[in-house]
């Protein structure tokens, strides 16, 4: 296809957590959950911790490569990263189409997506430990709790606050 490619991008809330150091500097037992608006501070970090996971294999079209037949003849890339919205930290995935994916093909890629990010590429980025100068962090783009979505940015614009309002797009 010689269509123009088109960018999407869909947003998705973080799951982190961090193991604190002690007085002496130990990094203690137990897990600390972190909201999204305070793991905003470690957003260079997990940035980079994402570029790090990057495989040469994978080029331009990141976890693209990895699309079954029917949507790889659509979308060229699948990359995703963080990004600061509304004071708060989000996954955000951006995909370039080959043209509008149509509302069912948009249901199969986020269900792939979910399954990259609880499975695939998210399990093996969610073991990875981020030093931070307080501890140890963890991100994960994926949680079985209800809490977890993958919506397109239009989809999320003009929402209620109950719904992860995205004001600052």
């Amino acid at each position: 296809m010689k269509n123009e490619l088109q960018t999407l991008r869909l947003f998705s809330p973080l799951f982190p957590h961090i193991y604190r150091k002690n007085e002496w500097g130990d990094i203690e037992d137990y897990r600390e959950d972190l909201t999204a608006s305070e793991v905003l501070e470690y957003e260079d970090e997990i940035l980079a911790l994402i570029q790090k996971e990057r495989l040469p294999s994978e080029g331009d079209r990141g976890l693209a490569v990895y699309l079954n037949d029917n949507l790889s003849q659509k979308i060229y890339s699948v990359n995703p990263s963080v990004e600061e919205g509304s004071g708060e930290l989000w996954g955000v995935t951006e995909v370039q189409t080959y043209g509008t994916l149509s509302p069912s093909e948009l249901a199969e890629l986020t269900d792939w997506l979910s399954g990259q990010f609880s499975d695939g590429w998210g399990e093996g980025l969610e073991q990875r430990e981020i030093e931070v100068y307080d501890g140890e962090l963890y991100v994960s783009f994926w949680d079985s709790s209800n809490r977890f979505f993958i919506k397109p940015e239009d989809e999320l614009k003009g929402k209620d606050r109950n719904h992860h309002v995205l004001t600052r797009l």
